[in-house]
């Protein structure tokens, strides 16, 4: 990320009308958890996501995003991506990367990562089967809904290159 302050909400959503993206945005109060979430997602359609933003030994960075309820086995992903084994990026990492705090870790992040292409991005198969996704608009008090191919879009003009999984925990 460069030297300059993150980018706003509204910096994203002027970002989605300079490419072309349509979204709609609710706002509520701050959620921090995906069980805190429960009772907005009920009256919003779509998938509803959870993101994990992690490192590896080496540095490398990567955010995971997948469907709330899939369990990502933390210790195999680096058997499935193109990673050493991983832990959860601290705050400060974060904040440095995608300039979001914890608790609004959204692949909205990468707005703030354009320049740098310094997060590896991985998308889960089955959220990746959903029409319409949601998240946070780099900020925890709304969710932002956004279809799969829009997000694609969005993702296009960060020069983020998705690779898409399938992270749900294997028996």
């Amino acid at each position: 990320m460069s030297q300059t302050s993150p980018a706003t909400r509204q910096d994203l959503f002027d970002f989605f009308d300079a490419i072309g993206v349509s979204t709609k945005t609710h706002d509520h109060e701050a959620v921090f958890t995906v069980a805190e979430s429960h009772k907005i997602k009920e009256s919003l359609p779509g998938g509803h996501t959870k993101n994990l933003f992690l490192k590896d030994k080496k540095g490398t960075l990567s955010l995971v995003v997948c469907l709330n309820d899939t369990d990502v086995d933390l210790k195999s992903f680096h058997k499935k991506a193109d990673t050493g084994r991983v832990s959860f990026g601290n705050a400060e990492l974060l904040w440095e990367h995608l300039g979001v705090k914890p608790g609004s870790v959204t692949p909205f992040a990468l707005i703030n990562d354009k320049d740098a292409q310094s997060v590896r991005l991985y998308l889960d198969s089955n959220m990746m089967q959903e029409d319409l996704l949601n998240y946070h608009p780099l900020e925890n008090t709304a969710t932002t809904a956004i279809s799969k191919d829009d997000l694609l879009k969005f993702f296009a003009a960060t020069g983020h290159e998705p690779t898409i999984l399938k992270l749900e925990k294997e028996d």
